[in-house]
């Protein structure tokens, strides 16, 4: 049995708060409080927990209006309904600007009382609901661009599915101008679709926390709650992906989903058994990999747009849409 919606209602009118609060506990099968004092309502949100909070616009101590920016800060999101007696447009506009849901003139119906408090509860848990189930996805590169060249579309993807993205990058790699640069560069590139990055200085040296890598991958891997991987297939000519590669399989033991993508050395022995359509991402794709580097020339191959869609669309023939990222799943809970 779904558990019932709860409401807190500020009403300084004690009228209005025991009708509102009985037509929503009879008719509405909720779980009500009242507060007659606004100033009251944050500590009451934060320990209730409400589904939706209804509250009069004008009240001694503290406006509705203000009371909305208040009850937002610990409860971020709480669909609120704002009433009063005053049905003039200003008001409406007013109370929408203070991000209100849904401006109600008094006095209200009982149908309507229940309609709109049920509607925004239903709303607001569906997509509390979305949101837990959204994944938590690690990216890992032992150089800067690794990952953009790997599985950039699919990550791209992963953002638009409303999935949080970290990259993790552990060298500066060969860049000219050292950690800077490389920092630079990869933050304009995980900036294009809103990822969040990580880069150490953990290989070819050591790190300055004195951890090894895969306590840092997986102290990372714990940080951000991955519950997607990817990583370098360990099919590859670079000791610096392969040690990545070693070392992350290990940190991300318990992560629901690994996966490894094609690195920019990798051998023919890579031999992937899922490939996933970037179809609406590779402009995504290309914009990160541009981020790397100024200008075309002596860029290396793997980051000039045509070899990247030419990759892409190589891997097609093997799945679905024009162009394909391709992995090596070694774990799969199908997030992917």
């Amino acid at each position: 049995m779904p558990e019932l919606f709860r409401v807190v209602i500020v009403e300084d009118d004690p009228d209005v708060a025991l009708y509102s609060k009985t037509v929503l506990e009879k008719r509405g099968e909720c779980v009500v409080i009242t507060l007659a004092d606004p100033r009251l309502a944050a500590n009451a949100v934060a320990e209730f927990q409400p589904d939706v909070l209804l509250t009069d616009i004008e009240m001694p101590g503290m406006s509705g209006l203000d009371l909305i920016e208040q009850v937002r800060q610990v409860k971020p999101g709480l669909p609120v309904i704002v009433m009063t007696a005053h049905a003039s447009v200003d008001y409406a506009i007013t109370a929408l600007r203070y991000d209100a849901n849904e401006f109600l003139t008094k006095p209200v119906s009982s149908a309507d009382l229940v309609n709109h408090v049920t509607r925004l509860a239903t709303e607001a848990r569906r997509t509390a609901t979305v949101v837990s189930a959204a994944e938590s996805v690690l990216a890992v590169g032992a150089h800067p661009d690794d990952v953009e060249a790997g599985v950039g579309g699919i990550l791209a993807a992963h953002r638009a599915a409303g999935d949080r993205v970290t990259i993790l990058t552990l060298s500066a790699g060969m860049r000219v101008g050292g950690i800077q640069n490389a920092w630079k560069e990869s933050s304009a590139s995980a900036q294009v679709i809103g990822a969040e990055l990580l880069l150490e200085d953990a290989l070819g040296g050591a790190h300055p926390s004195g951890l090894p890598l895969v306590d840092i991958i997986r102290k990372v891997v714990g940080d951000v709650g991955a519950s997607v991987v990817y990583v370098h297939s360990k099919n590859d000519d670079n000791q610096d992906h392969r040690a990545v590669h070693e070392s992350t399989l290990i940190a991300a033991a318990k992560v629901r989903t690994v996966a490894c993508y094609q690195g920019t050395s990798s051998t023919p022995d890579f031999r992937p058994n899922r490939f996933v359509s970037i179809d609406g991402f590779t402009d995504a794709k290309l914009e990160m990999l541009a981020s790397f580097a100024s200008g075309e020339e002596g860029r290396a191959d793997y980051l000039l747009p045509d070899f990247a869609l030419a990759t892409a669309r190589a891997w097609s023939r093997y799945g679905s849409g024009s162009y394909v990222e391709a992995l090596e799943i070694v774990r799969d809970s199908a997030a992917v």
